[in-house]
């Protein structure tokens, strides 16, 4: 028996800001789907060169009265970047939450409009500490 991952999905509040957050993080437009009789668009975002690992955003055109205000239950989207505090640094320019900064210069934790968490892990070995990371107070969350 054989196995292939296909895709995570996350329900999004609006498809735009979301979009928008996931290109932030280096993923592209792949796919969409809209499906008139159902009322919901399906869009598929991934990294170049790597289609065949993409996130689902599901966005219900009626709103979605079942989307929790906290979605940690979800677990997360994991990411290897290239600098991880150049990565987290346009990403709180951008005014997206750092709700666990990258002080080791191997980890940071973000999250999304939709309250999904994402964890970048710095690619190869961790970078030495970096100013303002290396003295942030962890927010206690992780």
């Amino acid at each position: 028996m054989s196995l292939k991952y296909l895709h995570t999905m996350v329900r999004v509040k609006d498809l735009e800001k979301s979009m928008a957050f996931y290109e932030l993080l280096g993923l592209r437009e792949t796919k969409r789907m809209d499906n008139e009789g159902g009322r919901f668009t399906l869009v598929f975002m991934a990294p170049t060169g790597q289609e065949e690992c993409p996130v689902e955003l599901t966005y219900n055109w009626d709103g979605d009265d079942a989307l929790p205000d906290d979605s940690r239950h979800f677990g997360h989207l994991a990411y290897r970047v290239d600098d991880i505090y150049d990565m987290c640094a346009k990403l709180q320019e951008a005014g997206v939450t750092i709700n666990r900064p990258p002080r080791d210069g191997h980890m940071a934790f973000v999250r999304s409009p939709d309250n999904i968490s994402i964890e970048l892990l710095q690619a190869g070995d961790a970078l030495p500490p970096k100013e303002p990371w290396a003295s942030m107070e962890s927010t206690g969350h992780w």
